[in-house]
């Protein structure tokens, strides 16, 4: 019995086997570009998009014939492959609209409901089956050629209704996906412009934006002032702690690198809380790292804590290129693999201060943007799941 296990009410009929040529049909019409038919890009992950918005660059723009050469077309909602790149997913549903692409792309048109067909021809099972098909032995060569392509078995379900349910379904979760991919990106590009506008740029005393009420001028006070390092061992009480660069702590064993370590000496480990800074002298190009828990971490690094700096304001200035290349790397010593941070030079270093309260108000926004953009990656993560769910459960 061929039917899917998750279905719209009202559908009971069973999906039909046909072959993939009896759904699509080959459009293999060529033309000059115009401005009715603009030239289009077509590649892996992205689809059919815009040439303008392709991400390698285009040589074939440069070519004198651009403009008498001909193209392939190619049509809304038509289904676009390339047969040497099947394995890396270079098949889709043109959702850009008309226009031309290059003839070693193949382009067919359906009867059936388009993002229906769509789904089908991108799951992962069916790209496998395909690639049954890959000829040529070098890599670079191998391909899936179009009528081999068309041979396949697929399961379709026989009332078009079914079909554009489904199809609206798949297309309303790809569009919450992307609105969350989007909003993600937008927060992390304000979050970047904001860091900018709030610190003192280029020798100025005071940031370009700032909260009411805060008017002094910003000082420069040394690292080593700011914040004491300190070495306290014998805790073996508290979690033993495995750095993550640019994503704080976790607890070693939960982390894919628990079973490296020996688990036997733990009394020489140094404690670290929440918050305060750690260092590895090998690690500069990553910059500081911020303790997620309290816990003991391994005596190669140094830890740093301050009564008088919010530690969430300083983070990622301690991780930006400003500080990174301009302030720390002069205190790298060493030659390739051997460099490594002079902690007493990196205590010298002249870094930005201002008033606790000014930094915690700073420090309570930057927590409220990277709270926003870990609510978008989650949602989105969800969503994704929830896609890989129903495409598994909807479809035969």
């Amino acid at each position: 019995m061929a039917k899917p296990t998750i279905r719209f009410k009202g559908y009971t009929d069973d999906w039909e086997q046909r072959k993939l040529g009896d759904v699509l049909e080959r459009r293999i019409e060529q033309r000059q570009q115009s401005e009715e038919y603009p030239r289009l890009a077509f590649a892996s992950g992205q689809g059919v998009i815009p040439l303008s918005e392709r991400k390698t660059n285009n040589r074939e723009q440069l070519t004198k014939d651009e403009y008498t050469k001909k193209y392939l077309v190619t049509e809304l909602n038509d289904i676009v492959y390339n047969p040497a790149n099947v394995k890396y997913g270079a098949i889709d549903r043109n959702k850009c609209g008309r226009g031309l692409i290059s003839p070693i792309y193949v382009t067919f048109t359906t009867n059936e409901i388009p993002g229906f067909i769509e789904r089908i021809v991108t799951s992962h099972d069916f790209q496998q089956r395909a690639l049954r098909f890959e000829e040529g032995t070098v890599t670079k060569r191998q391909s899936v050629n179009p009528e081999d392509l068309v041979t396949l078995d697929i399961l379709v379900a026989p009332k078009r209704e079914e079909q554009q349910k489904i199809a609206t379904y798949f297309d309303s979760l790809d569009h919450l996906i992307t609105l969350h991919q989007r909003k993600c990106e937008e927060t992390k590009i304000l979050k970047k412009y904001m860091l900018q506008k709030m610190f003192p740029q280029n020798g100025q005393k005071v940031p370009e934006i700032r909260f009411k009420g805060f008017t002094d001028d910003w000082e420069q006070r040394k690292l080593g002032d700011v914040f004491k390092e300190y070495s306290e061992k014998n805790h073996t009480e508290l979690p033993a702690l495995t750095i993550i660069q640019g994503g704080g702590t976790v607890k070693r064993e939960d982390s894919d690198r628990n079973l490296m370590y020996d688990k036997s000496n733990l009394s020489n480990y140094k404690m670290v809380r929440k918050d305060d800074f750690i260092v590895h002298l090998r690690s500069f190009e990553g910059g500081l790292e911020k303790a997620s828990s309290d816990g003991i971490i391994s005596p190669a690094y140094h830890t740093f804590h301050s009564d008088v700096a919010d530690s969430r304001f300083y983070y990622p200035y301690f991780r930006s290129h400003e500080f990174i290349k301009h302030k720390l790397v002069p205190h790298v010593y060493g030659i390739r693999d051997g460099r490594s941070i002079d902690i007493d030079g990196m205590k010298t270093i002249e870094i930005p201060y201002t008033s606790t309260e000014e930094q915690q108000k700073i420090g309570d926004y930057l927590e409220s943007i990277d709270h926003h953009i870990t609510l978008h990656q989650r949602k989105c993560e969800e969503l994704q799941n929830i896609k890989k769910f129903m495409l598994q459960n909807m479809f035969v």
